[in-house]
């Protein structure tokens, strides 16, 4: 009798290699929410975004800070157009 093991070990390496290479093209996570999904986009009271803004004016003009503020304020815009 011939034995059949190196054949059903390269059935179940090549299950094993296109279930890897399907699961890297699903388009739901786990937890059910769709990869790229827009992130939510917190709103800040007025009274907090007058204290940011007096708290920046008298940083000094190009300030690191400043640039990241800049920076942040392009993708909270593109995040809340998403």
């Amino acid at each position: 009798m011939t034995s059949n093991a190196g054949c059903w070990k390269r059935r179940l390496a090549v299950f094993v290699i296109a279930t890897s290479l399907l699961s890297g093209c699903a388009t739901v996570s786990s937890d059910g929410s769709v990869p790229g999904a827009c992130p939510p986009v917190f709103e800040y009271s007025r009274e907090l975004q007058a204290r940011a803004a007096e708290e920046l004016a008298l940083l000094p003009h190009g300030s690191a800070i400043s640039e990241m503020l800049s920076d942040y304020a392009v993708m909270r815009d593109q995040a809340r157009s998403c």
